[in-house]
């Protein structure tokens, strides 16, 4: 076992020097990593971005495509065999079809290769011709990423931290009753086992839905083949001192340990640990709407997120030596055509405030950072309507449950974060002086001219920040 260790990480050590050398001095490579909770986006995001990629008329913030530098822009087979591709065609059709709707959401990792040729500006755009630049989309769950948490943690901790996490929370009522009668020293019993790892589970999906974001192990959320397996088989339980041979307590320790082993270190080191520029979508409106705790929750998961990643500056020596890291990363709040424009600037201060602490010690490792309110398709067109002896500026569209046209006006976000995110520090229950709704719009039928994608909002400025630089 420790030969085989040793040989394969020999082995990666190798194929690292050699993608290396390769991008370094023939065809470069950005491996861009698509990550963010339930229902932030991320499917719709990877789609609206390839297709203003390939019809770019859309595209001003993009300076490599403003200023007419990319020659063309195709879809090429991903290096990854072994990686399912993301399903592009499907996902466009869906969004922009006679009767669009919004696309399956993303429920394992994927990827897909964009490549551009680009002609470079400056002193060498008249020394060189253009040069194939690859685009290496890697789409993932945020939950997953949430999961490398779980590496620097015994079972023992995880136990005692989540148990106290959600101990008041009304939707682990059923759980935390079942846990807390749960004896540790018990013999192993396996119909016990899987009646606790269940209800964690059932518990887990309840929260998400609630608008929390600690939902760890993500793979009880999204299990694909592994679900049933002795590793998806533990949950938390209250632990008193060393575990004894065959009891409860030892089974559910060893199999914590198999899933950190077996699930989460080969998806850091096949996957996450080659990303080199990052994006985080975030559904923030949805977590203000779910009230204070869930906006303090996604406070938390925003710095777990960042504390999963290498930030700072690739070089060749570094890359060789260390392995990548990852250069930029941009967390973006996602759906801001649910807001009027007017009121963007404030979704994207209180994004900044959330990320604060995160971004902070990104820049300190050498990162680049921001943070930016976005719609990847814009699905509203906005308005000013009378209510009640004010002009209210509102977003209209088509609601997604009922099919019927609608005029939307959200709340007014604060102009200072500080109103948000100090109740939510503080644990209050709900907003004392507002009230924030979200509602959840299908996609608009579309007429797409020739040479432009899907319509947006800073898709172009977020593609500028994460890309640019290489173009």
């Amino acid at each position: 076992m420790v030969i085989s260790r040793i040989a394969d990480g020999i082995w990666r050590q190798v194929e690292n020097v050699g993608d290396t050398v390769s991008e370094t001095f023939f065809e470069p490579v950005i491996r861009l990593g698509v990550t963010g909770l339930a229902r932030s986006g991320k499917t719709v995001f990877i789609t609206s971005l390839v297709a203003n990629m390939l019809d770019r008329g859309r595209m001003p913030g993009l300076l490599a495509a403003s200023e007419g530098r990319i020659e063309a822009a195709f879809l090429q087979p991903q290096p990854d065999d072994t990686v399912p591709r993301f399903e592009y065609e499907a996902h466009l059709a869906a969004m922009t079809g006679k009767d669009p709707h919004w696309p399956e959401s993303t429920r394992t990792i994927s990827e897909l290769r964009l490549s551009l040729k680009v002609r470079p500006n400056g002193m060498l755009a008249g020394l060189q011709g253009p040069r194939t630049i690859h685009l290496d989309i890697v789409d993932y769950p945020g939950e997953w990423l949430l999961d490398l948490g779980l590496m620097e943690q015994s079972f023992e901790d995880w136990s005692a931290a989540t148990l106290a996490r959600i101990g008041e929370r009304s939707s682990a009522r059923d759980f935390m009753d079942l846990a807390r009668e749960t004896d540790p020293a018990q013999e192993h019993d396996e119909v016990k086992a899987q009646t606790l790892a269940s209800q964690f589970a059932s518990y887990l999906k309840a929260a998400r839905a609630a608008g929390y974001s600690d939902c760890t192990p993500g793979r009880f959320l999204l299990p694909g083949d592994l679900a049933g397996s002795p590793v998806l088989t533990f949950a938390p339980i209250p632990t008193d001192g060393p575990s004894q041979r065959k009891s409860l307590h030892r089974e559910m320790a060893r199999r914590y340990e198999a899933y950190k082993r077996q699930v989460v270190q080969p998806f850091f080191r096949d996957h996450f640990a080659r990303i080199d520029r990052q994006i985080v979508l975030v559904d923030a409106l949805g977590a203000i709407n779910a009230g204070p705790r869930a906006v303090e929750d996604l406070r938390g998961a925003m710095g777990d997120i960042l504390s999963a990643f290498r930030p700072g500056k690739n070089g060749f020596l570094t890359n060789l030596l260390s392995g990548k890291r990852v250069e930029k990363i941009l967390f973006a709040a996602t759906k801001a055509d649910h807001l009027h424009h007017a009121q963007h600037p404030r979704l994207t201060a209180i994004m900044e405030a959330l990320t604060r602490d995160a971004r902070d010690r990104a820049q300190y490792a050498g990162a680049g950072t921001a943070a930016m309110a976005i719609a990847s398709l814009r699905a509203t067109t906005e308005a000013t309507m009378a209510h009640e002896g004010a002009q209210l500026e509102v977003v209209r569209g088509t609601l997604l449950e009922s099919g019927k046209e609608a005029a939307f006006y959200p709340g007014d976000l604060p102009q200072d974060p500080a109103h948000l995110l100090n109740p939510a520090r503080q644990g209050a229950k709900k907003w004392l002086d507002q009230d924030y709704q979200v509602m959840r719009f299908a996609p608009a039928p579309l007429n797409l001219r020739p040479g432009d994608g899907p319509p947006h909002i800073r898709l172009d400025r977020a593609a500028e920040f994460l890309i640019g630089d290489r173009l």
